[in-house]
């Protein structure tokens, strides 16, 4: 699949946050899951040069992807649309979008990080196969709890 990124705008933002239900656990990615996610991913003044709505061939939407930088490092955030998971296309995905960001940002360091909820096995798999490292467990409250959390990190 031929992935087209281009800037977030609120058609799609709302799209993605009130019709993408995921099934079982993954429920816990649902944007209303969390009020405060839900509202930073709504407020336009968030989206320039950081969110990003994700199109298909047919100019469908198909993902989303965030960008943000603390101390200089990439850190990526993104959501494949419901049906779209567990159908073995999270590995191109996640590296469309890793090549993206490099290439817009122009981004020079060693590596890249993400954040994923520890039970999240299935994309955990996907990160490994593609060269993301463990780099520590920690919590964080979100979604109304406090949740286990794995920081993984990519050389490049």
């Amino acid at each position: 699949m031929n992935y087209v990124f281009i800037p977030m705008n609120k058609e799609y933002a709302n799209e993605i946050a009130y019709n993408w239900k995921y099934n079982g656990v993954y429920s816990f990615y649902d944007m209303i899951a969390d009020e405060d996610d839900l509202k930073e991913f709504l407020n336009e003044d968030n989206w320039e040069g950081r969110y990003f709505a994700i199109l298909n061939d047919e100019c469908d939407l198909v993902a989303f992807y965030s960008y943000c930088f603390e101390g200089g490092i990439m850190w990526i955030g993104f959501g494949l649309k419901p049906e779209l998971t567990g159908r073995g296309i999270g590995t191109e995905f996640v590296v469309a979008g890793i090549d993206f960001g490099i290439k817009k940002f122009e981004y020079k360091q060693d590596y890249i990080m993400l954040a994923v909820a520890s039970f999240n096995k299935r994309a955990i798999k996907v990160y490994e196969n593609i060269g993301f490292q463990f780099v520590e467990k920690y919590m964080q409250k979100t979604n109304g709890g406090e949740f286990e959390f794995i920081k993984m990190k990519k050389i490049i």
